[in-house]
């Protein structure tokens, strides 16, 4: 064999294990990027088991299993993105720093747009137990940065050969809020999309909101996320006045559990929608929906998806 021959079969060898790389790469990143094929998500991380919207909540979502981590975005006064259901403290879940409870009336006068982070951080909301949830698992734990909470997500599921997480978040944000309990739609979006682009999870992503003006700024300005419809119960417009209002069709319908049906699910896969909806705490509601054709479910108990 001459020179040139074994030099031309090492490139050809060379270029084989690259291509097969490269394709290997590219099965792995569609994996990682695909929705779970039947979501399980752990409302706030779970609250019916341990704090909500906290670290510890979402690492025991984790060992539970759930695909999908499921939380609400706040905003501080210095504008950061806080983990955080409430754009204040609710006093059902928090302790002050003195160690002391609060009022419903305190509780809600200390709204997290009017407080540093390094303030809020000094609060606990695990210690006090929770009137709605008696199984919580009670800890000292503060409301983290969202940043803080992915960083901290993503390293315990990789720990324990978890498939890549997906994320769930909510902006917590009403039209009577701008400026006073959170920015303006636009500012909100922003300073949330720089977080989880930082992070490296956009294509692991979904929005959500009951605020459709927020989910008409990510599509508008940020098209290549996902974004999912939030749904009262107490809504009672057709799917197609609600979607007319929204102005577009959505990744995700996401409804109370009291408006499903198979007509609903039906219609909503028709449309190219999955149909995600919250929060079914019983086995049997589960079953139900699934009954229904729903792709995920949100639940307070994400240990029911093992029972």
């Amino acid at each position: 064999m001459t020179k040139v021959s074994i030099a031309i079969g090492l490139i050809a060898v060379t270029t084989l294990v690259s291509c097969a790389t490269h394709k290997n790469s590219t099965v792995n990143k569609e994996a990682m990027n695909t929705f779970p094929a039947f979501d399980k998500e752990g409302h706030r991380g779970g609250r019916g088991l341990m704090p909500e919207n906290t670290i510890p909540a979402m690492h025991n979502a984790i060992d539970l299993g759930v695909t999908t981590l499921e939380m609400d975005a706040s905003i501080s006064k210095d504008k950061k993105v806080v983990v955080s259901h409430d754009p204040y403290f609710n006093s059902d879940i928090t302790t002050t720093p003195e160690g002391k409870t609060l009022t419903k009336q305190e509780g809600m006068a200390l709204l997290l747009y009017g407080m540093d982070y390094n303030t809020i951080k000094k609060y606990d909301v695990g210690l006090k137990p929770h009137p709605g949830f008696p199984r919580q698992q009670k800890i000292a734990v503060h409301k983290p940065l969202l940043s803080e909470l992915i960083a901290s997500s993503e390293e315990y599921a990789k720990k324990k050969g978890h498939a890549p997480l997906w994320y769930n978040i909510e902006t917590k944000s009403m039209p009577s809020g701008d400026g006073v309990k959170h920015p303006a739609p636009e500012e909100f979006v922003d300073l949330l999309v720089a977080v989880i682009n930082e992070a490296g999870i956009a294509n692991r992503t979904v929005i959500q909101s009951f605020d459709i003006r927020t989910l008409q700024v990510i599509h508008k300005k940020y098209p290549q996320f996902k974004t999912s419809l939030l749904m009262e119960a107490t809504d009672k417009r057709s799917l197609d006045e609600q979607l007319n209002e929204l102005g577009f069709v959505p990744f995700v319908y996401s409804p109370n559990y009291a408006l499903l049906s198979t007509q609903l699910v039906n219609a909503c896969h028709a449309k190219g929608m999955k149909v995600v909806p919250w929060t079914l705490n019983t086995k049997e509601l589960i079953e139900q929906a699934k009954t229904y054709g729903v792709d995920g479910i949100i639940t307070d108990y994400p240990d029911l998806y093992n029972n």
